[in-house]
């Protein structure tokens, strides 16, 4: 496992650690409209490193740890972690315009900046397959709508403290920013490039029509 990517899991669990045995650390670092708002920008970042309980950090990290080797062998070290902090930084920004006026919304977790990572990594290997549970085989791109589509779900339910709408700034950072970097996938990969773009769509249509709420 590349070193940069131990670090990254590692500072998530010892972050996430903390937070599960210090309340007052968790409220600090939380994302929270109302703090933002006030002038704790900070917490757009570091909400990313704090997770509701230790189900939840697991999933973020097993996705991210099946997903980055993809980016990380294909970009580097370096563009990975722009995409990783990039998509950690998208997901803020669309939760803050998503939920500007809701000044008690609070969410965590690193979604947006795994969702990131997943687009990415499903744009340069379309034909990857994951096995669901460990067992089950299926595409990776199906993986990645799937993970959105359940966003959308939790989005509408609102039972958790889980940042679901950084999912899909997460996956709008990893897709744009991995593009840029290698256009030709625009022409090499139209197909993969037009169908991950579907679940944003739907998730900008429904908030548009007001079907979030």
């Amino acid at each position: 496992m590349d070193i940069f990517l131990i670090v990254l899991i590692g500072i998530n669990v010892i972050v996430s650690f903390k937070g599960f045995n210090d309340s007052e650390f968790f409220r600090k670092y939380e994302f929270h409209i109302g703090s933002i708002r006030s002038g704790e920008q900070i917490r757009m970042l570091t909400s990313a490193f704090l997770h509701g309980n230790i189900t939840h950090l697991a999933f973020n990290m097993l996705t991210l740890y099946f997903f980055a080797p993809i980016v990380l062998d294909t970009f580097g070290n370096i563009y990975f972690i722009y995409i990783y902090f990039g998509s950690l930084i998208a997901g803020s920004l669309l939760t803050m315009y998503f939920h500007k006026n809701d000044y008690s919304y609070r969410a965590i977790g690193a979604s947006g900046a795994v969702t990131g990572i997943i687009y990415s990594s499903i744009l340069l290997y379309p034909e990857m397959t994951l096995g669901l549970f460990f067992i089950i085989p299926i595409p990776g791109y199906i993986f990645g709508i799937g993970y959105l589509l359940y966003s959308i779900y939790g989005m509408k339910a609102k039972n958790d403290n889980i940042g679901h709408t950084a999912h899909f700034g997460g996956a709008i950072g990893g897709y744009l920013l991995t593009l840029i970097k290698e256009p030709s996938l625009i022409q090499s990969n139209t197909k993969m490039v037009v169908l991950l773009t579907i679940p944003i769509l739907v998730l900008f249509y429904l908030h548009k029509t007001n079907k979030l709420d």
